[in-house]
């Protein structure tokens, strides 16, 4: 059956005007084109609809029957068509999956959880441990805000930059590196510990220090960055790690931090999110709060 659902909107008007005249006003249109909708809804029906009694139209029993219904009908198709509305924060209800760095996790989850709360205490947050660099849970819509170093190479995944970070090297008090001005040939002669999800126990570190003619010596390579500093305060390891988002971390465990002997770039950090969701106004309030939260930490003194 072919139905034209304009008709919907022409006998949502019929109903709430009572009269064909009423109805062409009110959707300015002439009567003689609101008298055929009629006509067509008549057919499509099997019902009169409106009927008259004396110098006036009254609906049928079944039009008074649909008329709740269609009326929703014809708002719920004007609100789905029609340009997003402002969200209303305070009523809205929604679950956000956020795969993060752990280090960024610790340094800014907290505060990015208050923030939502305080916004919309409807929206609830699933914070996620950061797998890989695999954007497929993104494309699959199972992951709505992720970090990232570099930037997506995928054309539907979108990103912004949100810092740029700089690498630290930290070490227990104490530590004999503490001793002497670090140079980047005691740097690399100390024991060190990578981090690295996979286990290697090679970085990009390492490709600059070869470059110098030198070798760092790493012994272990742990799972996340809270191990990673863990085992520094507890040993003679030295763990390199991004400044800004360790930088909590290092100062609750009372670990030092040393400047990286080692000219490097800085880490850039990316916010990435899939393009399904450039329109969504939930979506968008999201990553404004996740990228104010984020760049609070790079606005903090850094840490000499």
């Amino acid at each position: 059956m072919q139905l034209d659902l304009n008709l919907l909107t022409a006998l949502d008007a019929l109903l709430e005007e009572g009269s064909v005249a009423g109805a062409a006003a009110r959707l300015h249109v002439t009567a003689p084109a609101m008298s055929r909708s009629l006509g067509r809804i008549r057919k499509a029906t099997g019902d009169q609809i409106l009927v008259r009694t004396g110098r006036s139209m009254v609906p049928t029993t079944r039009a008074l029957a649909m008329r709740a219904q269609v009326h929703t009908l014809v708002q719920q198709a004007q609100q789905l068509l029609s340009a997003q509305q402002e969200i209303e924060l305070a009523s809205l209800e929604r679950v956000f999956t956020v795969r993060w760095h752990d280090t960024l996790t610790a340094a800014c989850g907290s505060a990015l959880i208050t923030a939502v709360r305080r916004q919309a205490p409807g929206v609830r947050l699933r914070l996620s441990a950061e797998p890989g660099t695999d954007d497929t849970e993104l494309r699959r819509g199972e992951v709505d805000l992720e970090s990232g170093s570099g930037a997506p190479t995928l054309p539907d995944i979108r990103h912004h930059l949100v810092g740029t970070d700089r690498l630290t090297v930290t070490v227990r008090p104490g530590h004999p590196l503490i001793e002497e001005p670090l140079t980047v040939e005691r740097y690399a002669a100390a024991e060190h510990l990578t981090v690295s999800r996979r286990g290697s126990l090679h970085s990009p570190i390492d490709d600059a220090l070869a470059h110098r003619g030198l070798e760092r010596h790493v012994v272990a390579a742990g799972p996340t960055a809270a191990f990673a500093l863990q085992l520094a305060l507890d040993s003679d390891l030295v763990v390199t790690l991004p400044d800004a988002v360790t930088r909590t971390a290092r100062e609750r465990l009372g670990l030092v931090t040393l400047p990286l002997p080692l000219p490097l770039p800085e880490v850039p950090l990316h916010l990435l999110w899939h393009q399904r969701y450039d329109d969504d106004r939930a979506h968008t309030w999201l990553r404004k709060l996740a990228t104010d939260t984020v760049r609070s930490l790079f606005a903090a003194p850094t840490a000499p």
